[in-house]
């Protein structure tokens, strides 16, 4: 051992100097070492000798890139790995600090607070790293370091090198990846196709011991353990510890379900599990709702019944279609795609959904295309008594696409006594386009963008100009154009620079070829407000947008977003309330910020646990009730919650800048400037707004930078600019002349 000692030390002199051991596992020993060249004082991890020759220097290496891509606050980072004189190592922080393994040995049991709060953050980290396919498999005790009240999940570095040579089997070289009393049963039995739930489970022991002061499961041998972890059910966790809550009983009960398929579906999951407020879950799971309006309508996903599954984009295009027609009729309540997508695979009754989407009919339909020919039926249904009001079957040519679309329209506005303006009846008559090949490309294109991927949003776009190629002459492919380049650019996809021309030149195309587009109008509008800063021009966008399509969710959510813009809070949330109306699954994220800026924040609060209730993996909605939280003084569950959502993000820029603001405000300052950094090293990858980064900034009460960063955002038309009046990240800016002459700017004096 002296002598394998010696030859490390000799390998690594150039660059490390090895001080002492600090431990040893069944895989690798770890060091005390001083980093020579940046001099700082590392823990540096040793392989096995007998591993090196079965994993290989290069493939070590490919493994550890992936461990290192890792990049998240409760994420032990990787600085270094390599090959030295056949010894396999890797590189990371010295952590002034313990292990939870050392903290359980000396407290056995650990307060409820403190153990849900290490669970909460141990489960984000895995939450990143499972986004992008990294299992870590050996999460244990001994892999959590706590440093500075925080919990970092170590050892991503063995769990992806080991793996690729174990799979996570008992080999012949005495290795396992993972230690028996965390493991998942399907992990103890071998299973190659294990996933992410894995980790789950050992997280779940973990969580179960720091409360227990035992593992869940135990026994004298390591396959009597295993047999009681197949046969046995779960411990009841608060017969052991009654102080525990239920709601953390259940969390735990479904983290150790036997069956993977049982578990949360993901880390994220668990989080929110544990830190749910139980009365809050039950409020939303049983809400008020007020009865439907009669002439309200949800047009459900039509089903695909062609041979060729290719043709989903076609079944969806018709259920748009026929949503958008609805919409122009101002007599009927129509609700938006989005929400009604939510049901494309439904389970729920016809029943059920009525109630969540809150309307009194529901159509629903097929399509079965063949060649040359379509076959469509339609059936309007009170969603009440399951009472069919109209029903119809159209077989016809493709060609006959646009006169069905119109039928189908028509007679639903006459099966609910919805009276129709010569107007309406005109634009819902309107064929989009002369070429139906283009029509197809253009449906397409909507499905593709509508996945939401950013290589997905750019080839939408792609196959809208392609639709334009076919036939110069449609409109609404112009008008799709535009809209898409005005939310890549909002997210940051496209600079301002690449985006304004093309949305301005797509603008005016659609609205010279047909002035009775809504959408067009809407983006008008948004580019007129957010870039030109032109409100006036702005807000008759937004009403010409809305006499043309009063049931438009988006274009209600945009006009609030202005109104918030310029500081009329109780117009913007009355605004942002229709759009929820409109599309009731959608918007109640952007419903509980318009009540955060307005200062109403318990109705905040319960709007975002709504909106998380909705979609639980939604980053922003759970920056949101974040912020909700923080403005009520709960600070650390605020906390807890915008860093849910930086994890959830995907390495995105605008929830981490406002973690770094809310640590700042909590008073951890060095958590704050840690932000700051992580910014600066994304800024040498990609483009990161300076909008965003003034918000930490401000949170640390530099103004004077901050002030600098929002004029340089300003100019560059970077990031929601737009908003920083109505920002309540910006407050303590207001009195500052600087801050002033910014409003002034932008037309907000």
């Amino acid at each position: 051992m002296t002598d394998q000692l010696d030859r490390l030390k000799a390998a690594l002199a150039d660059r490390y100097a090895i001080e002492r051991e600090l431990g040893h596992g069944g895989m690798a020993t770890v060091y005390l070492a001083q980093d020579l060249r940046h001099q700082r004082q590392v823990a540096l991890k040793v392989l096995r000798p007998e591993l090196a020759p079965m994993l290989g220097a290069e493939r070590f290496v490919r493994e550890i890139q992936i461990a290192a891509q890792l990049n998240h606050p409760h994420i032990l980072p990787l600085y270094d790995s390599g090959e030295a004189g056949g010894f396999l190592f890797y590189v990371m922080p010295r952590i002034a600090g313990e292990s939870l393994r050392q903290k359980l040995e000396r407290e056995k049991q650990l307060p409820v607070d403190e153990a849900v709060t290490i669970a909460r953050q141990v489960a984000m980290a895995l939450d990143h790293a499972h986004t992008r396919n990294v299992i870590h498999r050996d999460i244990k005790p001994e892999n959590i370091l706590l440093h500075e009240g925080e919990a970092m999940v170590a050892d991503f570095g063995i769990a992806l090198a080991v793996r690729a040579v174990t799979d996570g089997r008992l080999t012949g070289t005495g290795l396992t990846l993972g230690t028996v009393q965390y493991m998942s049963p399907e992990q103890a039995m071998g299973d190659r196709d294990m996933d992410a739930r894995s980790d789950l489970y050992s997280l779940g022991c973990v969580l179960y011991e720091m409360l227990a002061g035992e593992p869940p499961f135990s026994g004298p041998t390591a396959h009597a353990l295993i047999a009681r972890r197949m046969v046995d059910p779960v411990p009841e966790i608060r017969r052991v510890r009654p102080a525990v809550p239920v709601a953390v009983e259940q969390a735990l009960v479904t983290a150790l379900a036997r069956v993977p398929a049982d578990r949360f579906a993901s880390a994220a999951g668990f989080a929110q599990a544990l830190t749910r407020q139980s009365a809050a879950a039950q409020a939303l799971t049983q809400p008020t709702v007020a009865p439907p309006k009669a002439r309200s309508i949800a047009v459900l996903p039509f089903l695909n019944l062609s041979k060729d599954p290719d043709n989903e984009y076609f079944a969806d295009g018709i259920t748009e279609d026929v949503i958008a027609h609805l919409s122009k009729v101002r007599a009927l309540t129509v609700i938006s795609r989005t929400s009604v997508m939510m049901f494309k695979n439904r389970e729920q009754s016809l029943k059920e959904i009525g109630r969540r989407l809150e309307v009194a009919t529901l159509l629903e339909g097929s399509v079965r295309r063949h060649g040359d020919r379509v076959r469509i039926v339609a059936q309007l249904i009170d969603a009440g008594t399951d009472r069919h009001l109209w029903a119809e079957t159209y077989d016809r040519q493709l060609t006959d696409i646009f006169t069905i679309q119109t039928d189908v329209a028509l007679n639903i506005a006459a099966a609910l006594k919805a009276e129709l303006s010569v107007d309406e009846q005109t634009r819902i008559r309107k064929e989009p386009t002369i070429d139906l090949s283009a029509y197809q490309l253009y449906l397409q294109g909507r499905h593709t963008y509508l996945r939401y991927t950013t290589e997905e949003m750019l080839k939408g776009v792609e196959l809208y100009e392609q639709a334009i190629v076919r036939d110069p002459g449609y409109a609404l492919a112009y008008a799709a154009i535009a809209l898409a380049c005005v939310e890549l650019a909002d997210t940051g996809i496209l600079s301002h620079d690449a985006a304004y021309p093309r949305v301005q030149d797509a603008v005016a195309n659609a609205l010279r070829l047909d002035p009775g587009i809504a959408d067009a109008h809407c983006a008008r509008a948004y580019y007129k407000a957010m870039w030109e800063f032109d409100w006036t021009a702005a807000e008759q966008g937004f009403q010409r947008a809305l006499e043309l399509n009063p049931n438009s969710a988006d274009t209600y959510d945009l006009y609030g977003r202005m109104r918030a813009a310029q500081g009329r809070y109780d117009e913007a949330v009355a605004l942002v309330r229709r759009a929820q109306e409109l599309d009731p699954l959608a918007h109640p994220v952007d419903y509980a910020s318009a009540l955060i800026r307005a200062g109403r924040y318990d109705e905040a609060e319960q709007a975002a646990l709504r909106a998380v209730e909705i979609k639980p993996h939604y980053d922003r909605a759970h920056a949101t009730l974040g912020w909700a939280y923080l403005k009520t003084g709960r600070k650390d569950e605020g906390v807890a919650q915008l860093e849910l959502a930086a994890s959830l993000s995907g390495g995105g820029n605008q929830w981490l800048a406002q973690l770094g603001h809310a640590y700042a405000l909590v008073g951890r300052e060095a958590k704050a400037r840690d932000v700051l950094r992580q910014l600066d090293e994304l800024a040498k990858q990609r483009y990161v707004s300076p909008y965003h980064i003034a918000f930490v900034y401000t949170g640390l009460g530099d103004h004077e930078r901050a002030l600098d960063l929002l004029e340089q955002a300003v100019a560059e038309r970077s990031g929601s600019v737009y908003g920083i009046k109505g920002s309540f990240l910006f407050t303590d800016l207001h009195p500052h002349p600087r801050f002033a002459a910014l409003l002034k700017r932008i037309n907000l004096a």
